[in-house]
């Protein structure tokens, strides 16, 4: 285990979890893990092109992720139209690098081709429930996470955009998807052009469980995370001042306290069930 990978992932457990001294096991692939926790978003990319045969070497690599029964619900669509990228963007104003990025990716999920596949060899397919659609949302995820990790060891950046959901009829309108598949997630894809930052995230002690669910001191490690974040990486902006004004401290838990107070997504469920899942 090299020297330089052991204090990278040292490095990154103390920036993202705030856990300091550890002994590491032997790893023996220890800077692949270091790239996991050091991962980063990139919303800023170079003018410099992503080769196709560099995209559709990831494309092969991130669909090689597990897969939910060997299914294979997952579908990646690139949007390289300069207009459709364009209608995109306005339906996301905020988010000015889903048009600027080289390159631009949806993540679908696809429970449409096992159907055909069941009425191809006169098979009833006996799972039209909330599972099939469950099933074909997590082997998407799992293929954009994989796509994620690959860009990464390639050199490139990534930014997911889940916004897409927010306006699930409109997308689908555009990449004119058929019944039974839907829009995971968005994803831009380029050379960055600033160095990334590590994000702290929730402590392992709250999302980490052996035997049983345990929160714990709940309250408690919310705070101390929230002051850990504010000391790394402080919100720039506060969330819906004109409602609940301006917090004299303003840490992660008042932010997404803010940000689900308002309803979002609220007709997904209709979308979902117009592309003709059944949900009970």
């Amino acid at each position: 285990m090299s020297q330089d990978a052991t204090a990278r992932i040292l490095r990154a457990l103390d920036r993202r979890f705030g856990v300091s001294g550890k002994e590491l096991p032997p790893l023996p692939d220890a800077a692949a893990l270091a790239r996991l926790l050091e991962h980063n978003t990139h919303r800023r990319y170079t003018a410099t092109p992503v080769r196709d045969d560099l995209l559709d070497l990831l494309y092969a690599a991130a669909l090689s992720a597990p897969s939910k029964s060997d299914l294979q619900q997952a579908d990646i669509i690139r949007v390289r139209s300069v207009s459709k990228r364009q209608a995109i963007g306005r339906l996301l104003p905020d988010m000015p690098w889903v048009v600027e990025a080289p390159v631009f990716l949806v993540f679908c999920g696809n429970s449409r081709r096992i159907r055909r596949v069941a009425s191809m060899r006169g098979k009833q397919f006996a799972n039209d429930h909330l599972d099939a659609f469950f099933n074909a949302t997590v082997d998407a995820g799992i293929v954009l996470a994989t796509f994620i990790h690959a860009a990464a060891a390639a050199g490139l950046g990534a930014c997911a955009i889940s916004a897409i959901r927010n306006h699930a009829h409109d997308i689908s309108d555009l990449l004119e998807l058929p019944p039974w598949v839907f829009p995971v997630a968005g994803l831009c894809v380029g050379y960055p052009d600033l160095k990334g930052r590590i994000v702290p995230r929730l402590p392992l002690s709250l999302t980490t469980h052996t035997d049983r669910y345990d929160e714990g001191d709940f309250a408690a490690q919310i705070e101390a995370y929230d002051r850990r974040r504010d000391t790394a990486l402080p919100y720039a902006n506060q969330q819906l001042v004109e409602l609940y004004g301006r917090a004299g401290f303003y840490g992660w838990s008042e932010d997404k306290a803010r940000q689900y107070s308002e309803p979002m997504r609220a007709d997904f469920g209709a979308y979902v069930r117009n592309q003709g899942f059944d949900l009970t």
